[in-house]
């Protein structure tokens, strides 16, 4: 799973004089922090040159920015400027009249020494100006990846929020009956491409969480001998265990900096958190509670650790300092809450909520306030951030059919299925690419 490196060669200044001061910015702007928004039309047609690799690069980066929700892609059967050449400015007119606001054109070349070259400008359809320019170098192998990078880009120019779709997710796939269920580790790019198994259906996979490097993995392995927590190297596909432990061993997390993984162990019916420094593999034990304490997450600043625990008669959501110090209720809605995890940007818990036979995914700030639930459904469960803290992916599961991966906004706004066709539960969202 070798991530090869895209190189960034410049920002171009405009191709028609001095770059865009910074206040350009406000003639064409995504507030991405509204609760209704009309998505932004864009135009993406195909990049010029190298035969399929343009058009498929447009494709790419039009499904990113449609699904997300800020931006409606305009239907290139429509266009009436073709062949755009990125070294000249478009006909604005001719888009103007498509009620296009913003346009991506690009050029793709390969290099003598086979490397894909990738240029493209962003372009503010009635100012007439030139928001951003870029050039990509890349394996032509990789050229999806060069979509996902021109995509980042052109979100976070228009929206000021950092991108999120050259990322990849990890989940459980899930095949065969319900009472004989197949669970395997699949990873995939975050637009559904590019899925491969990591374990071979021998035993079952749960809970995998990526480290902050995007390139290792937590899991917990069940076979009928018991449980166990492996470390999984994406790159080298090297797997270890984290040791034998007297119980049942499950939700590992790893910490913000990768150093250390919380998790899960069971004994006679009480269940507590436990932490691991993976240096020297010492253990501490951070909850002593006769309740079930489990889900444990880590804020992004690794000082605080979110958890679930029954110790009130039903499971809500609690609060600790990484050192186990200080543990506080902060969920009081009515219902059950479970799984919780921590935005990377720190603003909010997502978790799942149980009212009745109904299930939610939510968010709250880390003491409890301003709750909000996203979604409704017979079973909503398990949610995960994108890396931008604006999107969450999860599973639901439909009467008398399987788990299928979801995707909602933070704004409980934009919620739809993920273009992962198969059966899938537990996701997480690793985060941006290197």
């Amino acid at each position: 799973m070798h991530l090869i490196r895209l190189a960034v060669a410049a920002f171009a200044v405009g191709l028609f004089g001095a770059a865009l001061a910074p206040a350009a910015r406000a003639e064409i702007v995504v507030d991405v922090n509204k609760g209704a928004v009309q998505p932004l039309p864009i135009a993406v047609p195909g990049f010029t040159g190298a035969g399929q690799y343009g058009a498929d690069i447009a494709k790419v980066i039009s499904g990113n920015l449609e699904r997300s929700g800020l931006f409606a892609p305009i239907n290139p059967a429509t266009f009436i400027e073709k062949d755009l050449d990125v070294n000249v400015q478009p006909k604005f007119p001719d888009w103007k009249v498509l009620s296009a606001q913003a346009l991506v054109n690009g050029q793709v070349t390969v290099d003598p020494d086979g490397r894909l070259r990738v240029d493209f400008r962003l372009w503010d359809v009635y100012s007439e100006q030139q928001l951003l320019g870029l050039q990509f170098t890349s394996t032509p192998d990789n050229w999806r990846r060069v979509a996902h990078k021109i995509s980042d880009a052109v979100y976070e120019r228009l929206t000021g929020e950092k991108g999120y779709f050259d990322t990849r997710v990890v989940f459980v796939a899930e095949s065969g009956p319900k009472t004989k269920r197949i669970r395997k580790l699949m990873i995939m790019d975050q637009d559904g491409a590019n899925p491969t198994y990591l374990t071979d259906g021998s035993y079952q996979a749960f809970t995998p969480r990526f480290s902050a490097t995007s390139q290792e993995i937590t899991y917990m392995a069940l076979r009928d001998s018991g449980a166990t927590l492996y470390l999984f190297n994406l790159e080298t596909g090297r797997q270890e265990t984290l040791g034998s432990f007297k119980g049942m061993v499950f939700a590992p997390r790893f910490s913000p900096d990768g150093s250390k993984v919380v998790f899960s162990v069971e004994r006679g019916g009480n269940t507590d958190l436990f932490v691991m420094n993976l240096k020297n593999r010492a253990v501490s034990r951070l909850t002593s509670d006769p309740a079930i304490d489990t889900s444990p997450s880590f804020s992004p600043d690794g000082t605080q650790i979110v958890f679930n625990s029954d110790r009130g008669g039903s499971p809500q959501l609690y609060v600790m300092s990484a050192a186990g110090d200080g543990q506080r209720r902060v969920s009081f809605g009515q219902g059950r809450y479970m799984t919780p995890v921590w935005s990377p940007r720190g603003d909010y818990i997502a978790f799942t909520k149980q009212t009745g036979s109904t299930f939610h995914i939510g968010v709250m700030r880390p003491d409890g306030s301003d709750e909000r639930i996203l979604t409704t459904s017979y079973m909503d469960e398990g949610p995960t951030w994108a890396p931008n803290g604006r999107v969450l992916m999860f599973s639901r599961e439909s009467p008398g059919g399987g788990s299928r991966l979801w995707t909602v906004d933070v704004s409980g706004r934009v919620e739809r299925a993920a273009p992962y066709p198969g059966g899938g539960s537990d996701p997480a969202w690793s985060p941006l690419l290197n």
